[in-house]
């Protein structure tokens, strides 16, 4: 089990391979050379908003937005305390984000098995590649060396720096995104005492799960039963784990059938959940 907290958390920005100001608090992350690598942040836009051009990954996403509307595409949007899963190879696009937007966002490895590149290794490649070419408006410009001008995502272009080879996109599993909001679902009792729970969604065929679940105080959750790795960001109220107290924003990774680990509701708490594929 790993456990997190924002307040003691790395905090950094996205590099110039976007435009704007985009600040994050890594709180978790996983093993790079896995399929299932991820991480786990809260970001908030900085002064002056952040944009992005309309592109994809070959990496799913899941965001959560805590505060204000994300733009996830001209003119639509992703209400505040809605849930997004973002599949690989699918389309989004252009963002404007505006200042003080806050999100909850997981990427990490998606069904393909393409996995993830992390954030360290990305940003590395976004250093060297501003020594050869230009980011601009979430485009890489560059001249090959006989003088033709070539524009490429800033995304693709850090990957394909990094992996030296072509980046290749599965085919979509989705048409395209899927915006959830909680208040439409009702919570359903556990077998725990003073647990209940609401399941967003199943996707993929290696079941990647998106939900809530809310524990009274004085209540007992037992974690690290699913059969791959779950993580768990506490969204309101404290609870314990292993004799350490934990408030809002703490988040914990749970490896698949490493439980069952007691949490304890020192208050009424509710996590967001979400469970990687399994592979």
């Amino acid at each position: 089990m790993k456990a997190a907290e924002a307040a003691r958390a790395e905090s950094g920005a996205v590099g110039s391979m976007r435009e704007g100001v985009l600040t994050q608090k890594f709180l978790l992350t996983g093993d790079d050379n896995a399929p299932d690598n991820y991480v786990l942040n809260v970001g908030r836009t900085g002064a002056g908003g952040w944009q992005a051009p309309r592109h994809r990954h070959n990496f799913d996403q899941i965001r959560f937005v805590i505060k204000g509307a994300f733009p996830y595409a001209k003119d639509k949007y992703l209400p505040e305390g809605w849930v997004g899963y973002f599949p690989e190879s699918v389309y989004y696009g252009p963002q404007d984000r505006e200042e003080g937007l806050e999100m909850v966002v997981c990427q990490f490895g998606g069904a393909s098995g393409n996995g993830y590149i992390s954030v360290e290794r990305r940003e590395a490649a976004n250093e060297i590649l501003k020594a050869k070419g230009e980011f601009k408006n979430g485009i890489f410009t560059y001249y090959d060396e006989d003088n033709k001008k070539h524009n490429q995502d800033g995304f693709e272009a850090c990957y394909e720096e990094i992996m030296g080879k072509k980046l290749v996109y599965a085919k979509p599993r989705y048409h395209d995104l899927v915006l959830m909001n909680p208040e439409g679902y009702e919570w359903i009792a556990d077998t725990e005492a003073g647990v209940f729970s609401k399941w967003l969604g199943t996707f993929t065929e290696r079941n990647t799960r998106i939900g809530f679940s809310r524990i009274e105080g004085g209540a007992q959750f037992s974690a690290g039963l699913q059969d791959a790795t779950e993580l768990m960001y506490l969204v309101k109220g404290h609870v314990t784990v292993d004799g350490n107290e934990y408030g809002p924003q703490s988040a914990f990774e749970f490896k698949a059938n490493e439980g069952p680990i007691k949490i304890n509701a020192v208050e009424g708490a509710e996590f967001l959940r979400i469970v990687l594929p399994k592979f």
